[in-house]
Order: structure tokens, then sequence, then C-alpha cells
């Protein structure tokens, strides 16, 4: 078995379950970390939901509040994930990748180099498929199926899913965690993932910049030309403000 070691670690080591209370059912619900934020500049709904499923191995937000975690969900290959992962090696940054069980078929000299450059790689479903949509068993197949192809193709066991479409029911939750996951949502995300209309760079790095907060989960999708230009700026403005990244 094959793991991002140090950086799994890390990330293994900020994610610590606390108490909640929670009512497990099937009711499907669409995550957003909203605007509302609380006095340390985090979103207040990702701080919720932290609170509320951790003990399910379910977060928005890290609990080290040095750190900002960079993942990218991996749908499809637009051109610009070797430009990400350039930058990523030139500023000793990990990652973690949640791929799709077509990304993870077709796209093999990437999916190793996200590996032999110590990146995570991420369960983000072999069909991206809504978990709340899906019977217990097919369920479970989405995320095993996937699983078991990456580690039989990789050696590489993945740890961390995150819930395609950001749709997820506390039952789907439980299922995840049964499954051996923890499931990582994020506390900020913007609209990078249209390609015909993509977001101004100096936009982006403002904007990126100016909502970080300790113990981020920033999520960007790796096919968006302004990622992969403004992504190594927006790294210098996380350092430059005190965080890890």
């Amino acid at each position: 078995m094959k793991y991002a070691s140090a950086a799994t670690a890390v990330l293994t080591a900020a994610l610590v379950p606390c108490s909640a209370v929670y009512s497990a059912d099937s009711t499907k619900i669409g995550y957003g970390q909203g605007t509302t934020l609380d006095e340390k500049g985090r979103p207040a709904d990702a701080v919720q939901f932290t609170q509320r499923y951790s003990d399910l191995g379910a977060y928005a937000l890290s609990s080290d509040e040095n750190r900002i975690i960079i993942t990218f969900d991996q749908g499809y290959e637009n051109g610009y994930t070797e430009k990400i992962l350039d930058t990523l090696k030139e500023k000793n940054v990990k990652a973690i990748f949640f791929l799709t069980g077509d990304y993870a078929k077709k796209e093999s000299t990437l999916v190793q180099r996200m590996i032999d450059e110590g990146h995570i790689l991420g369960n983000h479903g072999m069909t991206h498929a809504s978990l709340p949509e899906l019977s217990d068993s097919e369920a479970e197949e989405e995320i095993m199926s996937l699983h078991n192809y990456v580690m039989d193709n990789y050696g590489y066991e993945m740890q961390y899913f995150r819930c395609p479409c950001g749709e997820y029911s506390e039952r789907a939750l439980e299922t995840i965690a049964e499954c051996g996951y923890k499931t990582v949502f994020w506390s900020f995300a913007y609209v990078d993932w249209k390609t015909d209309s993509q977001p101004d760079p100096s936009i982006s790095i403002q904007k990126l910049t100016d909502s970080a907060h300790g113990g981020e989960i920033l999520l960007l999708h790796s096919v968006s030309s302004t990622n992969a230009e403004i992504l190594g700026q927006v790294i210098d403005g996380f350092r430059a403000k005190g965080f890890t990244v």
C-alpha cells in the first residue's frame, strides 16, 4: 500500500473528531460554505458542519489554525494539471486531488505524477454520482469500486472522500465512514469551473487571499485556466499572511 505519507500525516492530524449530535437520515443536503463569518474569519456554515459531523469523520475545516489545505476536484483533464503540478512542486506544496473514476482510468501519467510528487489522492466517486440518490449498496459500490481500481492499478490506498456535487445526507456520511473513509468538504470555494467563463485573475487572487482563514480547506478545480495562472501568487499570498500551505 502506498500513501503520500507526509501530507497524509498532516491532514490526518488536523482532522480530529469531536463530539456531535445528529440523527442519520437520507435527506439530500447541498453543502455550501455560506458568507457569514465567525470571529476567526471562518465561514460559520463550515464551522457548524464540522462540529455536527466530525464524529463521522466528516469535515469542512481542519483543526490546524495555522494551515491552509489546498484541494482540487479532478473530474476531467483540460490541459492545466501539469502546470498546476509544476507550481506545487516549485512552491513545495502538497495538495489533495479528488479523482473520479474516469480521470483515474484516462490520465494515468498525471495520476502517477501526483503520487510520485507526494500529493494525496482522494476519492470523488467512480461515476461522480450523488450519494444520497443511491441505495446503501450502490453508494458503497460507488466508493469502493474506485478505491479498488486505484489500489490495483497504482498501488495507492485512498483515505479521503469528497461528495460529488457537494451533496450528502447523514446516511451517506455514515456509509462513507463504514467504507473506512473520512469525508472532506471545504471552507472556501469560488466559481472557477466554468471553462468558457473564467474569472479575472487579479480579482481571483484578491478574493482567495482576502478569504484566507485558519484551518481552511480550499476547493479549486484543475480545469480552470485562471487557477493555473494564479496558483503560485495565491500560495505566496497565503504565506505572506502567516499561513502554512
